[in-house]
């Protein structure tokens, strides 16, 4: 094998791109997914390729992100939401499970996950993140998306040899 770098692929033409978002924190969802969207045009991932679905909350996340990567459709998935400190314990439940079964899923499967579920202390953090992550999950996804692509045809190359 050849040693070598790989420079980062921000192309997204011809990507089939699945968006599961939070409606939970529904204003800040819905600012991550309009940056996101924004940002997958911009990178070429065409409308026809995306599918967006939303689930209750950050905890439901993991289970659409399972369905869709077991139809093996998507070259990459993206998870939206926020989870913002309140007065108990549940912040750190679900921020923690959310995060573990959104990486479970994508080690499982191996498909690239950009996790864009905030985690933040008040309302405005949330605000003034959403618009950064958002458009920074799909940068993440597409750029990921090429690198898993690439490193999967050189295995099946090396397997060939």
């Amino acid at each position: 094998m050849t040693i070598g770098t790989y420079d980062p692929d921000f192309n997204g033409e011809s990507l089939r791109i699945g968006i599961v978002q939070a409606r939970f924190n529904e204003d800040v969802c819905h600012g991550l997914l309009a940056a996101c969207l924004a940002e997958l045009k911009h990178l070429g991932v065409a409308d026809e390729d995306i599918l967006h679905v939303t689930v209750p909350g950050a905890l439901e996340i993991p289970l659409a992100l399972q369905k869709m990567a077991e139809t093996e459709q998507f070259d990459a998935l993206i998870a939206l939401g926020a989870v913002i400190r309140g007065e108990t314990y549940h912040f750190e439940l679900v921020s923690n499970e959310s995060g573990a079964g959104i990486t479970r899923i994508g080690l499982d499967f191996g498909v690239p996950i950009a996790n864009a579920v905030l985690t933040t202390e008040n309302d405005e953090q949330a605000e003034v993140r959403m618009a950064e992550k958002g458009a920074d999950a799909a940068r993440v996804a597409v750029e990921m998306a090429n690198l898993a692509i690439v490193l999967e045809e050189l295995g099946q190359v090396t397997e060939e040899e």
